[in-house]
């Protein structure tokens, strides 16, 4: 798409961004925010939009990789299965998140919607045609690889190292900086609620903890003021610097007193 302006004796040709394009609430966050004008035109010439509805299996383990893309709308439960049929789940994506891999013809787990799902959808093999074209979609990327192996790193750290709390503060404030990245203020200072679209149970799952665990650390944010529980599926953060003090370790700990030498 290309708007002309000016007189006929000057005219000057500027490249518009797609009208669907413009109109979507993630692209300044998702993997097309790093294209001109004319490359997002391109990708989305070979994108497909497709709508799923909760608990549908978006995808399953050892698939051919038929399709990659963005999540618009929604959330999803990434997840594997254990030889015993017990599921451990190894993330979420939210909107602005990319799914899938353009360079893994074959699926490595399941993929299961939690709430509404809307993708933007490009074709395995057009996707990867684009990728060696156009640079600027290969380091955009590439740098989403990245991001997603330091989640990978932090999420090792979370279950080797860190207390129950701790991992909780630390997942609550990778929500929190999910929904900043779409424009929601969660900081608690007049500002909007973090949805909370998996259930304390796939809480527990994620962060290797009891479901009996993340309910007494949630009982235990909201009694010292961390955090506000609107219901079960949403709260709000009160007191973002208590929280990142608590998931960095730094927060006071009870003093174990001792009873030696007590007469």
């Amino acid at each position: 798409m290309k708007l002309v302006v000016g007189n006929s004796c000057a005219r000057h040709e500027i490249a518009a961004v797609p009208e669907d394009c413009a109109q979507c609430a993630v692209r300044e966050i998702a993997v097309c925010t790093a294209l001109s004008a004319p490359e997002l035109e391109r990708l989305r010439s070979i994108a497909v939009t497709k709508l799923f509805e909760p608990g549908s299996t978006l995808f399953a383990a050892d698939e051919a990789a038929t399709l990659v893309g963005t999540v618009v709308q929604g959330t999803i439960k990434c997840f594997k299965l254990l030889a015993d049929g017990r599921q451990q789940i190894i993330g979420f994506l939210f909107p602005g998140d990319f799914i899938g891999s353009p360079t893994q013809e074959t699926t490595h787990g399941f993929a299961e919607a939690l709430t509404k799902v809307e993708l933007c959808l490009f074709p395995f093999p057009a996707i990867q045609r684009l990728i060696h074209e156009m640079p600027n979609l290969e380091r955009r990327l590439l740098t989403l690889a990245n991001e997603d192996l330091d989640l990978a790193r932090e999420w090792m750290l979370l279950l080797g190292r860190k207390t129950a709390q701790e991992r909780l503060a630390t997942f609550l404030l990778l929500l929190a900086q999910k929904a900043k990245a779409r424009g929601i203020d969660a900081n608690g200072i007049g500002g909007g609620a973090i949805d909370l679209p998996m259930n304390r149970s796939e809480i527990a799952d994620y962060l290797g903890l009891s479901l009996e665990t993340v309910s007494r650390q949630f009982t235990k944010l909201k009694s010292s003021g961390h955090i506000r529980i609107e219901h079960n599926n949403a709260i709000t953060i009160r007191n973002l610097d208590g929280l990142i003090e608590i998931a960095e370790g730094m927060a006071e700990r009870p003093t174990q007193r001792s009873t030696q030498g007590v007469q």
